[in-house]
């Protein structure tokens, strides 16, 4: 069951859940605040707890206000790129060839035939961080079932605008956003474990936190590094 709490100009989403304790969430990028309470809590008294939370919700928007956006990519000579949470400079090679992308030391070099448009260029470098992604998922996942007694029948990389992973705990499917090849690798395995252990609990219930703090026990850490680094420059909303 749903509710929509309204505190001056800001604007909660109840929850009720099979949980023991009330737990309030402000999500990047904008600062979507949601509140999961215990089933059979009284919208009054969830309001309560809302206003002495005040002060924390305004900080923790305020902070999200801050951080930091990276610029938008127009794929050009000496552009700042990030690969595995590495800045890298992009190099632009011209040529009448297939268009590639490949890697030298801090340098990403983009081959492209001449009046490539920037959409084309972007096509280009995500089709290779896709490349990237699957190189290296594949023996995150396997690790991660042998150590949570789970299958995964199959994973998908797709762009995800207000998402680090998702999770279809019916079909065994897990969804990684392919943002994930800038951020440092171990960003990347927390996501596959936190996706992986939907398996097991579907709901973000407290089991669900109970066994990944068993088995990732710096979770905590790794999530507030992902909402600590730059957000993405498109324009993101909520799904």
């Amino acid at each position: 069951m749903s509710d929509t709490i309204r505190l001056g100009d800001i604007e909660i989403e109840l929850t009720r859940k099979a949980v023991k304790h009330a737990h309030l969430s402000v999500h990047p990028p904008h600062g979507r605040v949601s509140l999961v309470a215990p089933a059979g809590t009284r919208l009054e008294v969830a309001r309560a707890f809302a206003i002495t939370k005040l002060a924390w919700i305004r900080q923790q928007r305020s902070q999200l206000r801050e951080q930091a956006r990276e610029v938008p990519r127009r794929f050009v000579q000496r552009e700042t790129h990030y690969l595995w949470g590495r800045r890298h400079l992009l190099a632009i090679r011209i040529a009448d060839a297939k268009p590639a992308v490949s890697l030298d030391h801090r340098r990403i070099t983009l081959t492209i035939r001449p009046d490539t448009s920037t959409a084309k260029r972007a096509e280009v470098m995500h089709a290779w961080h896709k490349s990237l992604l699957h190189a290296v998922v594949p023996a995150l996942i396997r690790k991660w079932e042998h150590r949570l007694g789970v299958r995964v029948s199959a994973y998908f990389l797709q762009r995800m605008k207000t998402k680090w992973g998702s999770c279809n705990h019916r079909a065994g499917h897990i969804r990684l956003n392919t943002e994930l090849v800038t951020k440092p690798k171990d960003l990347l395995e927390y996501v596959v474990v936190h996706e992986m252990l939907h398996l097991v609990e579907p709901n973000h219930s407290e089991r669900f936190v109970e066994l990944l703090t068993q088995h990732y026990p710096a979770w905590r850490e790794a999530r507030a590094d992902l909402n600590d680094l730059p957000l993405p420059a498109e324009r993101w909303e909520r799904n």
